[in-house]
């Protein structure tokens, strides 16, 4: 088995893109999945093998044989949405993760797994600062939190597998279409709800810091194996800070209007059901979950891979900002 070959999953991705690159520049051999051969063309073109294929359909059987004996695999695809139908999720996160998992271990033997999950496991709309990774975890917010949850089961229960569940925390950077985008549409629309004086906090994570968990995890697979870790840039600030900073970014002024959060609550609650009978493929400009994002603390804390793997965060929130909005082509380590 070459440890140092490495499958991708999800590689046409933000994520997944950012870990496949990190990890070429380490000198592992890459082999990067996406769905398409399209999605994975900016990877190919820096001399990264590619292998496109569909993990909910039957052809990983035909491309996993040639891959060759993998030391470990990065399952960093997925459905990641506030807004769906059970059904997708369960296809994209939960079906796919299984049937992956059983052509690894019909074709490729007992690579290291490391699987993607996510810190919206945790979430309830109270505050919850330094979350460790073994409590007790809350009814799930919504269907994607179900399906990584769901997905993390199937993880721990192949037996023989040596697995390792990473809960990253509001991933971005530059070519993120989800996190600070989103509130950055938010931001052009109107003024945004303040909610509770305004005294959310959350820690976000550099898509680049992931990448170097990953990374870090890779190189300490005896103390990695058979653990959960959270992931974050290690670094509390104030959801009204964050969106000022990065709206500022782009020349935007931020307007606030206080909102009493019940009132707020009940309201999108209606919006969500209106949507769910009327247009349930269409989602709603704000969620429940959306909302409770800004009006909740929530921070993790890292101290188990610090210990096990002796990974830290680099990259602060400024300088996050910085390499999201003036990215440097140059940029391929910390």
């Amino acid at each position: 088995m070459n440890q140092r070959r490495v499958l991708v999953t999800g590689a046409g991705g933000f994520l997944g893109c950012a870990v496949s690159r990190r990890l070429a520049a380490e000198g592992f051999s890459v082999i990067a999945h996406g769905r398409t051969s399209h999605s994975l063309e900016p990877l190919s073109a820096q001399g990264i093998s590619v292998a496109p294929w569909d993990l909910q359909s039957a052809s990983g059987a035909e491309i996993l044989p040639t891959l060759g004996q993998l030391g470990a695999v990065v399952h960093c695809a997925g459905l990641s949405s506030n807004w769906g139908k059970r059904a997708a999720f369960q296809s994209a996160n939960v079906d796919a993760t299984q049937s992956l998992i059983a052509q690894l271990l019909r074709f490729s033997g007992t690579p290291h797994f490391i699987y993607v999950s996510s810190s919206s496991l945790y979430f309830e709309p109270r505050d919850r600062l330094g979350v460790t990774e073994d409590q007790k975890l809350p009814a799930p917010i919504n269907d994607y939190a179900w399906s990584k949850r769901a997905a993390e089961d199937i993880v721990r229960a192949t037996g023989g597998l040596p697995a390792t569940v990473v809960r990253p925390r509001g991933i971005y950077g530059h070519g993120d279409v989800a996190l600070l985008p989103r509130l950055l549409r938010a931001v052009g629309r109107g003024p945004l709800p303040l909610f509770r004086g305004g005294r959310a906090v959350i820690d976000l994570t550099h898509v680049d810091d992931v990448a170097a968990a990953i990374l870090a995890i890779l190189r300490s697979p005896s103390e990695a194996g058979g653990k959960t870790y959270n992931v974050s840039g290690g670094e509390p600030i104030p959801v009204r800070e964050i969106v000022e900073q990065a709206a500022a970014r782009i020349g935007l002024d931020v307007r606030w209007r206080p909102v009493p959060w019940p009132v707020a609550r009940f309201a999108i609650r209606g919006l969500e059901w209106w949507h769910k009978a009327f247009r349930p493929t269409v989602e709603p400009y704000v969620t429940e979950y959306s909302a409770a994002l800004m009006a909740f603390s929530q921070t993790l804390d890292i101290g188990a891979i610090a210990k096990d793997a002796g990974w830290r965060p680099a990259i602060s929130f400024a300088e996050g900002l910085e390499r999201t909005f003036n990215p440097r082509p140059d940029r391929t380590k910390l």
